[in-house]
């Protein structure tokens, strides 16, 4: 019998690895960053009280900060990739904490500027927002003054700033059990292979045609986080606590106010995202039924939802396969895109595979100064990987484009336009594979299945998990307490409202919600949904009309932070306070259950 188990940091070769040397060449030269910007944070002393005196002063300080800001953005960007990179490491976990310090301190010292600007006298204000020397900033000084009414005075700025590293540990505490602590055995695959079930090889599992081998791994996944349930409980009723901490602080209404403000988000279009899918839940029940009957089964487990309905070849792309696939994938794009993401997917921008400690999962980061990273656990034997490849390769390309069009101040995208320019590019996959496997109706019964899973994943599975978070906060705010009970009966509750009857709900299910990362960043599923929603209406106009519409996608996408996101993608040609592109998006997953149903019979 052999025995698979994940390779050391040392062990993967060095081109299968990101190339950090753009953002530190060194250490050292990391080391003597460092110092710099520590001797730099008390220059802040030298604007303080002061803003109000002229223009030239006023950008002066604004110059300073930001300047300072994108130094500590290249030094945490460098320290937290390589902590990323095996979790258990402690001289990077070391630099990863003394870039977060630095990053409170430098934040510490300049808090004064927003209560400052805020206190600059309307007449006055106008005068300097006038001026040409101030046109770069201008948008930027008037999302700050918008936070006037949320700005508390200069003592209790520096007091919250003061507080920002002590407001991670929830999220830090989960990230090291998480990622280091949880052990979950081994497993034997059909062939008789022992291998070490792990975050990055779970789906693969789930993916089995053997159903035993699936439920042994949903059980023994699951089993890990039983056997930690109340302290994840206690480490996510405690995050929530820490956001209605800084809600109530800033005197906003609730946390999901507090969370949306920034972006200029209206809670309508939250609670417009709830409304829709629930009130559209058929062609989900529809679709779980026929997985059902496809698979011959009496009952559907959650471990028998992402196993493939159609029984075809197993896919296996090696990683310089898969950037090919995205190539052509990509080419409604124009070649600019398409080979700007080519050469940084293989040279240096992506860490390909796992590698024991390493972070689960997959992102897309870097800084002003540096190339768009990308962190993958890329599995060759599971398609979804190649689908996480092109999702985060449009993150990266949105940084790209971001960052060479944009000034400094600018050049950061929200969260809500950055899932639109991932999940757009998902979508031109699928297209793609679609056309190209037309005569292979396995593989296109394949494609349809697995477009229809990662919309019920995106759309349907994100939007529940947008409301548990609206209803857990919702408790915290009616100074309920959250308990293990609690959290669990409430996500249990929204289980059987978005499965229906078509999904036998096993009691390991609820544990869900304690295994979810993004928890930890509240109010933040809900972009995945809207984004995905957004990125179906846009890949439609970029193939159906062309150059026109391309142009108007690429230039959403160099828009960086420059504007609101609901006014980027109202330029881009879809309106999202609308419920029609989440109607749009139900409609085109209904579509596909169709034609699966339709291609499976024709087998």
């Amino acid at each position: 019998m052999t025995t698979q188990t994940i390779p050391e940091r040392k062990d993967i070769p060095d081109d299968h690895k990101w190339d950090l040397v753009p953002l530190f060449a060194s250490g050292e030269e990391w080391e003597k960053w460092m110092a710099e910007v520590e001797n730099q944070i008390d220059s802040y002393a030298d604007y303080k009280g002061r803003l109000k005196d002229s223009v030239d002063i006023l950008k002066a300080a604004l110059d300073f900060h930001l300047s300072l800001h994108r130094r500590l953005e290249r030094l945490y960007t460098y320290a937290h990739l390589k902590s990323d990179e095996d979790k258990s490491n402690q001289f990077y976990l070391g630099l990863h904490q003394r870039a977060v310090s630095l990053h409170v301190r430098a934040s510490e010292s300049a808090s004064f500027l927003t209560p400052e600007i805020q206190a600059i006298p309307e007449d006055q204000m106008q005068t300097f927002l006038d001026d040409d020397s101030l046109a770069e900033y201008k948008f930027y000084l008037e999302k700050i003054l918008r936070y006037k009414r949320h700005t508390r005075s200069e003592t209790v700025e520096q007091v919250l700033a003061m507080s920002q590293e002590m407001a991670q540990t929830p999220s830090q505490i989960f990230g090291q059990l998480d990622n280091v602590d949880l052990n979950f055995g081994y497993l034997e695959d059909q062939n008789g292979a022992k291998i070490e079930l792990s975050h990055g090889n779970f789906s693969t599992f789930l993916i089995s045609p053997d159903r035993d081998l699936r439920k042994k791994a949903f059980d023994q996944y699951y089993q890990a986080y039983q056997d930690h349930q109340h302290t994840l409980a206690s480490t996510l009723s405690h995050s929530i606590k820490k956001d209605l901490f800084y809600s109530r602080v800033r005197h906003f209404d609730n946390c999901r106010a507090s969370a949306l403000f920034g972006d200029r988000i209206p809670e309508s279009v939250y609670d417009n995202l709830i409304e829709t899918v629930k009130n559209n839940l058929k062609p989900l029940f529809k679709y779980l039924d026929f997985r059902k009957q496809a698979l011959a089964l009496s009952e559907l487990h959650f471990y028998d939802t992402y196993v493939p309905i159609v029984g075809s070849d197993a896919f296996n792309i090696p990683y310089e396969e898969a950037v090919d696939i995205g190539t052509q994938a990509l080419r409604p794009l124009g070649d600019e895109y398409v080979n700007g993401l080519k050469k940084g997917l293989l040279g240096g921008w992506v860490d390909r595979y796992e590698n024991r400690g390493k972070r689960s999962g997959a992102y897309s980061a870097g800084s002003y100064d540096s190339p768009p990273y990308i962190l993958l656990n890329y599995e060759s034997r599971n398609i979804n990987s190649v689908y996480t490849l092109l999702h985060e390769g449009g993150h990266s390309m949105h940084s790209f484009y971001s960052n060479h069009h944009q000034p400094y101040v600018y050049h950061g995208y929200t969260i809500f336009v950055a899932e639109v320019a991932s999940t757009f590019n998902e979508n031109l996959l699928s297209r793609y594979l679609l056309d190209f496997y037309k005569n292979d109706p396995a593989r296109t019964a394949y494609i349809l299945n697995r477009e229809i899973d990662n919309l019920r994943a995106t759309l349907f599975r994100q939007t529940m998990f947008a409301e548990f978070e609206k209803l857990t906060h919702r408790i915290a705010e009616d100074n309920e307490p959250l308990t293990l009970d609690v959290i669990t009966a409430t996500y249990r509750e929204l289980l059987e409202t978005y499965f229906g009857e078509s999904l036998v709900l096993d009691p390991p299910l609820c544990l869900e919600c304690l295994r979810i990362p993004h928890f930890y960043s509240a109010f933040y599923v809900y972009k995945y949904a809207t984004g995905i929603s957004a990125a179906i209406a846009l890949a439609d106009k970029v193939v159906n009309e062309g150059a026109s519409a391309r142009t108007a996608y690429l230039n959403f996408l160099k828009l960086g932070g420059s504007k609101y996101p609901l006014d980027e993608l109202q330029d881009a040609g879809v309106d999202m306070q609308s419920p029609e592109p989440i109607e749009q998006a139900i409609q085109y997953f209904s579509d596909l259950v169709d034609r699966l149903m339709k291609a499976y019979q024709a087998l």
